[in-house]
């Protein structure tokens, strides 16, 4: 069955544009023209993927992304006809899986539905690679559960994202080992993206907001200055 993908904009015709671009490409698509009906349709529907403007009327993109992240881990491309770096960790922040910057070419559009919707689709598999890793500081503070993609701090339900819960696991589940860059971005969204050092850096900034007591300080997640990342479980 073909995976079912909602579109939210409030402009008619480019929501026409990115449905018939999807249905070409082999997909099932629903439309939404503002953030609460958005929200509804997630709740009643249940889409594989959300592609979510930020610029909408009465709830704002980010807004709606805050709500579904509060009951759903459904993967959400956010689009923007900005392409400020704020608005993209703002975007990772709250949980989304990608970031596109209009105007957009429908094969990079159609590449990156593909790419998130394999990610995501893996993590069911990913699951079954060990049912638990115990991060936790010596006060049992962070706590990475992969069996049920859950992780907390302070005994506090962290909400991440499939892509964010999957880099901080490749990081922790290396247990203090140096994970490079490459490898993470091999990993994770794959050998075409193992250049894109930024986009890992982008999502690691995000994460750290999340998890980090101070993230200017960080505390688990490490950088090794251009090499890559490790995990710092205190003893």
């Amino acid at each position: 069955m073909p995976d079912t993908i909602l579109i939210v904009d409030d402009t008619e015709d480019i929501r026409l544009f990115l449905q018939e671009a999807l249905q070409t490409a082999g997909y099932q698509t629903l439309s939404a023209a503002d953030g609460e009906e958005a929200f509804r349709l997630v709740q009643t529907a249940a889409p594989d993927l959300v592609m979510l403007d930020i610029m909408l009327p009465g709830l704002n993109g980010f807004q709606v992304l805050r709500k579904i992240r509060e009951t759903s881990a459904v993967p959400v491309i956010m689009i923007s006809a900005r392409g400020d770096t704020v608005d993209k960790v703002e975007s990772f922040q709250y949980g989304a899986d990608d970031y596109i910057t209009k105007p957009f070419e429908l094969a990079e559009l159609t590449a990156r539905v593909a790419a998130v919707l394999r990610r995501f689709q893996q993590a069911a598999a990913f699951v079954n690679e060990q049912s638990r890793v115990d991060c936790s500081t010596s006060r049992g503070e962070l706590v990475v559960n992969n069996l049920t993609h859950r992780v907390t701090l302070a005994g506090k339900y962290v909400p991440l994202s499939d892509t964010e819960f999957k880099l901080l696991w490749e990081i922790a589940r290396n247990n203090g080992h140096i994970v490079t860059y490459r490898e993470l971005l091999a990993k994770i969204w794959g050998k075409t993206f193992t250049s894109e050092t930024n986009y890992l850096h982008t999502y690691i900034h995000a994460l750290r907001a999340k998890i980090e007591p101070d993230p200017d300080k960080p505390r688990y997640l490490i950088t090794v200055a251009k090499v890559g990342y490790r995990f710092d479980r205190e003893q």
